[in-house]
C-alpha cells in the first residue's frame, strides 16, 4: 500500500482523533481507569514478578536506527507480502482471547477493521464466537486461526479442519502454553474469563469436543481440562500438518535450535515471541531472540514477531533485526474497551500513520529498505 507523506498529512490526521489517547501510556492510564481492576489486571499483568514483561518494553531501547538521508520519500509503500499473500501494512493482529470481558461484541468488531486494513485478522481459540460465526458476519478479509492445543488431540485437529473449511489463510499453533503461567495478578483478584465462559465457543461448537465430554461433566470444566496439554510434541505438529492444507505457524519459538527443527518438520512460518511476559518469567526478550532466530531460518523464511510493541519506531527496530511482520496485542484490547470498534480502528490507524512516518523518516520507501538499516547495538544489520 503506497502512503503519501504529503505536506499537512499528519496534522490532518491528529486532528480527527478527538477524545481518544495519544501514546500507549495515556492508552494504558485510560484503559486502568475505565476497566474493573481485576479485567486490566489480567490483560496488563505478566507472569511471576514481571521481570520478562518489563524486558521486552526494555529490549527495544537498547537499540537505536541509524536513519538515512536524501532518500527521496514522498511516497512511502507499508504493503508486505507473506507466503504469496499482499498484505497493506507490516503489522497483524495478535491473538488474544476472552475480549468480552471488555465488549460484547469483540470478535465481530476486531475482524471488521482487520478486513477494511487488509491486515490479518489471527483469531484466538477462545474467543466468544467460533470460527463459522466470524467468517459468515465478515467474510471479506483475511483471517488466520490461532489454535490452543487440546489435551485430547482430535479437538485440535478438528478445529484446524474447520478453519481450513471457513476460508481461514493460515494456523498458528501456541506452542509456550502447554500450561497455564503463573499469573499472581489473577490469583490475587481470583479471576478467570475462561470460568466466565468468555471464550467457550469455538470449543462448544466443535463436534470432537462435544464426542468427548464425559458424561455429566460441565463444558467450562472440559475446555479447561483441555487447555492443560503439557504432551504436545512435535508428532503432534506432524499429523497436523498431514491433516491441513493450510500453511501451519508456530507461535513463542525463542530459541533457534527449535527454529531450525520447526524448518526440518516442515513448518511454513515462526511467529517469534514469549506470549508478551505471560507464561514464563525471566526468559529471554522476544526481541534478543530475534536476530539469532533469523540467522538460523535464512532470510527467506517467514519470520513474524510479537511482545512489547507499542510504537511505530518499534516494528522498525522489529523489522530491521529479521522480521517479517510485526502483531500487536495489548493496546487493541484497551482501545476496543475504551471505545469499541472505533477504538481499535483508530490505534491501528494510527499505528499506520506512524510506521509510514518512522519509515520515512529512517530513509525507507519500502518494507525491504527497512529490513536494510543499520541499528546501533547490534551486530546484525540484515
Amino acid at each position: 500500500m503506497s502512503v503519501s507523506s504529503q505536506k499537512g498529512s499528519f496534522l490532518e490526521h491528529i486532528t480527527i482523533q478527538d477524545s481518544f489517547p495519544i501514546g500507549p501510556e495515556q492508552l494504558e492510564a485510560a484503559a486502568k481507569h475505565t476497566l474493573p481492576e481485576e479485567v486490566f489486571g489480567h490483560i496488563r499483568s505478566g507472569a511471576g514478578g514481571e521481570e520478562t514483561l518489563r524486558k521486552n518494553r526494555a529490549a527495544f531501547e537498547q537499540y537505536s536506527i541509524i536513519p538515512r538521508c536524501l532518500s527521496n520519500v514522498s511516497q512511502v509503500d507499508t504493503s508486505i507480502r507473506i507466503l504469496g499473500k499482499e498484505y497493506a501494512f507490516p503489522f497483524m493482529v495478535a491473538p488474544i482471547g476472552h475480549l468480552k470481558m471488555v465488549h460484547e461484541e469483540p470478535d465481530f468488531a476486531i475482524a471488521n477493521v482487520a478486513a477494511s486494513m487488509n491486515i490479518p485478522y489471527i483469531q484466538s481459540t477462545v474467543t466468544a464466537r467460533s470460527i463459522e460465526e466470524v467468517s459468515e458476519a465478515v467474510p471479506e478479509g483475511p483471517k488466520w486461526f490461532q489454535l490452543y492445543w487440546s489435551s485430547n488431540d482430535a479437538i485440535s485437529y478438528s478445529m484446524a479442519e474447520r478453519a481450513e473449511k471457513a476460508g481461514y489463510e493460515a494456523i498458528v499453533v501456541t506452542v509456550d502454553t502447554v500450561m497455564l503461567g503463573w499469573r499472581e495478578d489473577d490469583m490475587r483478584y481470583q479471576y478467570s474469563p475462561l470460568k466466565k465462559g468468555y471464550g467457550k465457543a469455538n470449543y462448544v461448537q466443535d463436534p470432537a469436543f462435544q464426542k468427548g465430554l464425559k458424561e455429566g461433566q460441565n463444558e467450562i470444566d472440559s475446555i479447561i481440562e483441555n487447555l492443560h496439554h503439557p504432551h504436545l510434541h512435535w508428532d503432534n505438529i506432524a499429523e497436523l500438518h498431514q491433516r491441513t492444507n493450510l500453511p501451519i505457524f508456530l507461535k513463542g519459538i525463542l530459541h533457534s535450535e527449535d527454529a531450525k527443527q520447526a524448518i526440518e518438520a516442515g513448518i511454513d512460518g515462526i511467529i517469534v515471541s514469549n506470549h508478551g511476559g505471560r507464561q514464563m518469567d525471566g526468559i529471554i526478550p522476544s526481541l534478543e531472540a530475534l536476530p539469532a532466530i533469523r540467522k538460523a531460518v535464512g532470510p527467506d523464511f517467514p519470520l513474524l514477531f510479537d511482545s512489547g510493541i507499542r510504537r511505530g519506531a518499534d516494528v522498525i527496530k522489529a523489522l530491521a533485526l529479521g522480521a517479517d511482520a510485526i502483531l500487536l496485542g495489548r493496546p487493541y484490547a484497551y482501545a476496543l474497551a475504551l471505545q469499541g470498534e472505533s477504538g481499535v480502528q483508530k490505534i491501528f490507524a494510527n499505528l499506520a500513520q506512524e510506521v509510514s512516518v518512522s519509515m520515512a523518516l529512517s530513509g525507507a520507501k519500502t518494507v525491504e529498505e527497512v529490513k536494510q538499516l543499520t541499528l546501533k547495538g547490534s551486530d546484525y544489520s540484515l
